[in-house]
């Protein structure tokens, strides 16, 4: 439908915002250690004020620095000498007729800074005990990061049941934060309520077990964020916007807020003074999955509910977050469900959405693929990446084709997985001349199969594909590389990505037929390799070669959906090797009703994937009945099954098929041979180091960066 309503103006309060994206706040540590705004947080703004949105929120901040921070690289709001760096922020923002919103906040419960300091953090109660069910999924370096949150004792966090001086000295801090951000050229504030920081811990029941004034009834619990808001707006005075971030929900904590409380909750924020409610949600982060139901939410459109119930209870605009699509919210917002769209890693993936959605350009935003790494990072107190934006932390440094110095060179992209693909796009952006060959009749690489397993996946090759098609890139699929064909082109320099070689492990019995490896399987499902076909039986043989005659197995969607209803595998399927590749097979399997079991001679299952999505994936895949084992060595594969050494032990799993998910390994054959022909050469991807779809994506940025660098 149209999105014209996206683009049209709105208010909140006296705020006039140009349309109804807003970025959501989203923490980066891109911030200096001692708490300033560095240009490379200033630069990342700067990009997504200059792409359209009519309304940033800058990523959580501490009223109380260095104390209440839940990041080593945070921004600062306690003292005036951080005022430089935020007038800056501000006034690079204000160049593209964009409103900005500081985000005030003390991280109370969560503050681990505090903790590393040895500092005590503020709480209403002492919390319960909890166990982190993530820790045993984190590789031997993720857990390093991890060491510092014992504190300088080892003891870890030292907790301060706040008393009524601390809870004056808090909202002091907020208020003086608040003056802070009129100083500076903020535009409004919004006051974090949510996500277990230190106002929500107040909220909840479940972290609020105080027996005086600020504890019990909700109107109790409330006291502390009306007494902010109130002593905010009396500071601030009547026409400055306040934004109060709510949960409406905590998820997987036993007595934790409930909607019922949020409506009283945000009815006393309104009549404390705020002007607008940005509708977010909270669980038990202690739980892998619980970080992607909230606040980081999976299921599309998921807090809309909430946000629809508040607009329709209280007379304020209201702000919805949560994986919600274009479509739908305009859509929503015209059903008057909510007023302004926030956008968190859709804005990260895409800084120019809002400009794209304006211009009609909706097939030219890139698309969040929901990988979890941007989240992921800051888990182990890194800055924030993005896998199919690599320009993401780095937009200070200038823009990548700004940089080439001559258009109209002659370039060759061997093979059409994404990295190709993202190395023709760029390419062809900045005016070369750009010819991508595949051997395959399909664009997309080992990225399709991944797509099978994980539908966003798939987001990312239609864009490029399109994307590849509107630059006019000469694309010619079904076509290996020749010698005859470079010369013919030419071309001033050829990028390979021609992926990895995969090759199974010498395992005893890969050879029997019902043991496929990946390539094999790959080809299967989407066609190509047809090693694996010969392995079927005569029926089953005829049926796949018929749907790849009829180019059923063309189309990825057609094979999600009639992969339910038929596959050529068989219901006990063992798959040996619990990396990216293993585990997201064994997705694609669990999803189609097979028992699977999971065989990895690690530690660690998936370390390829961001630590929340792995985090996700391993929990949902032990909820439907997948059997994970690390540290299981195989030994060989027979009729009875796959034999396999643990703890000391021999022990056999019963196999109906074999799929074996090892053995990538870098490719150098095709770039060498064009080497040899005399060509200039860039390696990219898999076919260069094992990288997967966000090292590949990553891999194409640097190569092309260094090919339009001026000479």
């Amino acid at each position: 439908m149209s999105q014209r309503i996206l683009n049209s103006p709105a208010n909140i309060g006296t705020m006039r915002l140009k349309n109804r994206f807003v970025l959501a706040a989203m923490g980066s540590n891109y911030a200096t250690a001692d708490g300033h705004c560095s240009e490379q947080l200033i630069a990342y703004y700067e990009k997504r004020a200059k792409g359209g949105a009519g309304l940033l929120i800058l990523e959580t901040t501490s009223v109380s620095w260095p104390a209440g921070c839940s990041m080593p690289n945070m921004v600062g709001f306690s003292d005036d000498c951080f005022l430089p760096g935020l007038s800056n922020l501000t006034s690079r923002v204000h160049q593209y007729d964009c409103k900005i919103a500081a985000q005030l906040n003390h991280s109370g419960k969560v503050s681990q800074e505090d903790t590393v300091a040895g500092r005590p953090i503020l709480v209403p109660s002492i919390p319960a005990k909890s166990r982190n069910d993530m820790m045993p999924l984190l590789t031997r370096e993720e857990l390093g990061n991890f060491i510092k949150m014992g504190g300088p004792d080892g003891k870890g966090p030292r907790y301060h049941v706040m008393d009524e001086h601390d809870i004056s000295t808090l909202v002091d801090d907020f208020v003086a934060a608040a003056k802070r951000a009129i100083v500076a050229g903020f535009d409004g504030i919004e006051i974090h309520g949510g996500h277990g920081y230190v106002i929500s811990s107040f909220l909840s029941p479940a972290t609020n077990q105080r027996d005086d004034q600020y504890g019990g009834t909700v109107e109790n619990r409330a006291r502390l964020m009306v007494e902010i808001i109130r002593a905010v707006r009396a500071a601030v005075g009547p026409d400055f916007p306040i934004i109060i971030r709510l949960d409406a929900k905590e998820y997987r904590v036993d007595n934790g807020i409930t909607p019922d409380d949020f409506i009283v909750a945000a009815r006393l924020a309104q009549e404390a003074g705020v002007d607008a409610i940005d509708v977010s949600a909270y669980s038990d982060t202690q739980k892998g999955i619980a970080f992607t139901e909230a606040p980081l939410v999976h299921q599309p459109s998921a807090y809309v509910p909430f946000s629809e119930r508040v607009k329709r209870e209280l007379d304020l605009p209201v702000i919805a977050v949560g994986r919600i699509e274009l479509d739908s919210a305009a859509k929503d917002i015209a059903n008057h469900k909510y007023d302004f769209l926030g956008l968190g890693r859709k804005l990260i993936a895409d800084p120019e959405l809002p400009n794209k959605s304006a211009a009609g350009m909706a097939q030219s935003i890139r698309p969040c693929i929901y990988c979890y790494i941007c989240v992921s990072q800051i888990f182990i107190n890194k800055p924030m990446l993005c896998a199919v934006n690599t320009d993401v932390g780095r937009e200070y440094k200038g823009d990548l084709i700004a940089s080439s110095t001559e258009a109209g060179r002659c370039f060759t992209v061997v093979g059409g997985g994404p990295g190709g693909m993202e190395a023709a796009r760029l390419l062809a952006t900045a005016g070369h001349q750009v010819t991508l060959f595949e051997k395959e009749p399909q664009l997309g690489g080992t990225a399709r199969i991944a797509a099978l397993a994980y539908e966003p996946n798939g987001g990312l090759i239609d864009y490029l594909s399109t994307e590849l098609q509107r630059l006019k890139v000469d694309v010619r699929l079904n076509s290996p590389i020749t010698i005859d064909a470079l010369k013919a082109l030419n071309p001033d320099h050829v990028i390979v990505a021609t992926g990895a070689k995969r090759e199974a492990p010498e395992i005893a019995g890969k050879h029997l037929d019902h043991v496929f490896d990946g390539e094999e399987m790959r080809g299967l499902l989407l066609g190509g390799d047809d090693r694996g076909l010969k392995k079927l039986n005569p029926i089953k043989r005829a049926l796949v070669a018929t749907s790849q005659a009829l180019g059923l197995t063309n189309n990825i969607s057609w094979v999600r959906a009639l992969s339910h209803l038929w596959m050529p595998l068989q219901k006990e399927i063992v798959i040996i090797g619990g990396g990216l590749v293993g585990i997201e097979i064994a997705e694609f399997l669990i999803e189609r009703r097979r028992r699977v079991t999971v065989l990895e001679p690690s530690a660690t299952l998936s370390p390829e994937l961001s630590i929340v999505r792995r985090a996700r994936v391993i929990h949902l895949l032990r909820e439907h009945g997948c059997d994970m084992l690390t540290k299981a060595d195989v030994s060989h594969i027979d009729k009875a099954g796959v034999h396999y050494k643990h703890d000391e032990d021999m022990h056999c799993v019963k196999a109906d098929q074999v799929i074996i998910a090892q053995g990538a390994d870098a490719d150098t054959r095709v770039s060498e041979l064009i080497n040899e022909a005399g060509y200039a050469v860039t390696t990219i991807g898999d076919c260069r180091s094992i990288g997967y779809l966000d090292g590949a994506i990553a891999d194409a940025r640097t190569a092309v960066r260094a090919l339009l660098q001026p000479v």
